[in-house]
Protein backbone atom coordinates (compact mmCIF):
# COMPACT_ATOMS: atom_id res chain seq x y z
CA UNK A 1 0.00 0.00 0.00
CA UNK A 2 1.33 3.52 -0.85
CA UNK A 3 1.51 6.12 1.66
CA UNK A 4 0.80 9.69 1.24
CA UNK A 5 3.46 12.28 1.40
CA UNK A 6 1.32 13.58 4.03
CA UNK A 7 1.06 10.90 5.97
CA UNK A 8 4.72 9.96 5.90
CA UNK A 9 5.11 13.56 7.23
CA UNK A 10 2.73 12.92 9.83
CA UNK A 11 3.64 9.69 10.95
CA UNK A 12 7.48 10.98 11.24
CA UNK A 13 6.58 14.20 13.24
CA UNK A 14 3.97 12.28 15.63
CA UNK A 15 7.20 9.10 16.45
CA UNK A 16 9.81 12.36 16.65
CA UNK A 17 7.62 13.59 19.28
CA UNK A 18 7.16 10.26 21.24
CA UNK A 19 11.22 10.39 20.76
CA UNK A 20 11.94 13.57 22.24
CA UNK A 21 9.42 12.99 25.05
CA UNK A 22 10.94 9.74 25.73
CA UNK A 23 14.46 10.72 25.63
CA UNK A 24 14.17 14.09 27.84
CA UNK A 25 12.03 11.59 30.44
CA UNK A 26 14.49 9.04 30.21
CA UNK A 27 17.55 11.82 30.28
CA UNK A 28 16.13 13.52 33.55
CA UNK A 29 15.73 10.30 35.43
CA UNK A 30 19.93 9.14 34.78
CA UNK A 31 20.48 12.22 36.57
CA UNK A 32 18.48 12.20 38.35
CA UNK A 33 17.20 15.62 39.79
CA UNK A 34 15.23 16.08 43.11
CA UNK A 35 11.99 16.28 41.55
CA UNK A 36 12.71 12.88 39.95
CA UNK A 37 13.20 10.78 43.12
CA UNK A 38 10.50 12.77 45.01
CA UNK A 39 7.97 12.06 42.40
CA UNK A 40 8.76 8.67 42.84
CA UNK A 41 8.43 8.48 46.47
CA UNK A 42 4.92 10.29 46.04
CA UNK A 43 3.91 7.41 43.28
CA UNK A 44 4.56 4.81 45.93
CA UNK A 45 8.44 3.63 44.68
CA UNK A 46 11.41 4.27 46.80
CA UNK A 47 12.73 6.94 44.89
CA UNK A 48 16.11 5.85 45.06
CA UNK A 49 19.16 7.40 42.86
CA UNK A 50 19.75 3.19 41.76
CA UNK A 51 15.92 2.75 40.28
CA UNK A 52 15.18 6.52 39.04
CA UNK A 53 18.18 5.69 36.78
CA UNK A 54 17.12 2.12 35.89
CA UNK A 55 14.01 3.63 34.68
CA UNK A 56 15.53 6.04 32.49
CA UNK A 57 17.78 3.72 30.94
CA UNK A 58 14.74 1.13 30.01
CA UNK A 59 13.28 4.13 28.67
CA UNK A 60 16.16 5.29 26.95
CA UNK A 61 16.27 1.92 25.52
CA UNK A 62 12.45 1.84 24.22
CA UNK A 63 13.25 5.03 22.47
CA UNK A 64 16.05 3.75 21.11
CA UNK A 65 14.23 0.92 19.55
CA UNK A 66 11.09 2.95 18.23
CA UNK A 67 13.43 5.34 16.70
CA UNK A 68 15.57 2.55 14.57
CA UNK A 69 13.19 1.43 12.05
CA UNK A 70 13.81 -2.20 11.90
CA UNK A 71 13.64 -2.58 15.74
CA UNK A 72 10.64 0.64 15.63
CA UNK A 73 7.74 -2.19 16.13
CA UNK A 74 9.95 -4.32 18.72
CA UNK A 75 10.30 -0.53 20.35
CA UNK A 76 6.72 0.43 20.31
CA UNK A 77 5.65 -3.09 22.16
CA UNK A 78 8.06 -2.43 24.72
CA UNK A 79 6.56 1.34 24.96
CA UNK A 80 3.52 -0.45 25.22
CA UNK A 81 4.17 -2.19 28.66
CA UNK A 82 6.35 0.59 29.38
CA UNK A 83 3.25 2.83 29.57
CA UNK A 84 0.84 0.73 30.47
CA UNK A 85 2.71 0.29 34.15
CA UNK A 86 3.13 4.54 34.22
CA UNK A 87 -0.76 4.25 33.97
CA UNK A 88 -1.42 1.27 36.56
CA UNK A 89 0.87 3.76 38.82
CA UNK A 90 -1.36 6.45 38.48
CA UNK A 91 -4.50 4.53 38.93
CA UNK A 92 -3.27 2.83 41.99
CA UNK A 93 -2.89 6.55 43.52
CA UNK A 94 -6.25 7.90 42.52
CA UNK A 95 -4.71 10.55 39.90
CA UNK A 96 -6.47 13.14 37.86
CA UNK A 97 -7.79 10.91 34.65
CA UNK A 98 -7.19 13.10 31.86
CA UNK A 99 -3.95 14.47 32.82
CA UNK A 100 -1.83 12.09 34.78
CA UNK A 101 -3.70 8.37 34.42
CA UNK A 102 -4.55 8.74 30.48
CA UNK A 103 -0.99 10.70 29.10
CA UNK A 104 0.06 7.06 28.77
CA UNK A 105 -2.70 6.33 26.68
CA UNK A 106 -2.09 10.05 24.84
CA UNK A 107 1.91 8.77 24.04
CA UNK A 108 0.97 5.56 23.23
CA UNK A 109 -1.81 6.36 20.68
CA UNK A 110 0.91 8.46 19.17
CA UNK A 111 3.71 6.28 19.08
CA UNK A 112 1.35 3.45 17.21
CA UNK A 113 -0.67 6.20 15.13
CA UNK A 114 2.98 7.12 13.86
CA UNK A 115 4.36 4.27 13.25
CA UNK A 116 1.16 3.26 11.54
CA UNK A 117 1.13 6.33 9.06
CA UNK A 118 5.25 5.74 8.45
CA UNK A 119 4.89 1.90 8.02
CA UNK A 120 3.75 0.10 5.09
CA UNK A 121 4.50 -3.17 6.87
CA UNK A 122 2.51 -1.85 9.53
CA UNK A 123 -0.51 -0.68 7.55
CA UNK A 124 -0.58 -4.31 5.40
CA UNK A 125 -0.49 -6.03 9.11
CA UNK A 126 -3.94 -3.93 10.49
CA UNK A 127 -5.63 -2.73 7.50
CA UNK A 128 -8.25 0.46 7.52
CA UNK A 129 -10.95 -0.88 5.61
CA UNK A 130 -13.43 1.19 3.77
CA UNK A 131 -16.09 -1.53 2.62
CA UNK A 132 -19.65 -2.43 4.23
CA UNK A 133 -19.53 -6.03 5.80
Amino acid sequence: MPISRTALWIGRILSGLVILFLVMDGGIKLVPIKEVTETMQQLGYSGSMAQARGLGVLTLLCALLYAIPRTSVFGAILLTGLLGGAMATHLRIDSPLFTHLLFGFYIGVMAWGGLYLRDPAMRAMIPIRNQDF
